[in-house]
């Protein structure tokens, strides 16, 4: 683990320490980094469901006879 010397915002680093629930500066930003990390592993998780529902969903788009049926 590396020192850093950071200005951090001393209103954004108290709310973030309610929200969190951290006591000391240390265990809010380290916390908060891990949870940017994992929001961003969740949504691609998530955007990954998602195409896979939407190809899914629309794979009747292919389907020449499908498509000639809704033209009719």
């Amino acid at each position: 683990m590396s020192k850093r010397l950071v200005d951090i915002d001393d209103e954004v680093l108290e709310s973030a320490r309610q929200v969190l629930g951290t006591a000391t500066i240390k265990d809010t930003v380290n916390t908060a980094l891990r949870e940017a990390v994992h929001s961003a592993a969740r949504r691609e998780v998530v955007d990954r469901a998602a195409l896979k529902r939407f190809a899914q969903a629309t794979s009747d788009l292919l389907d020449d006879d499908v498509m000639a049926a809704a033209w009719r």
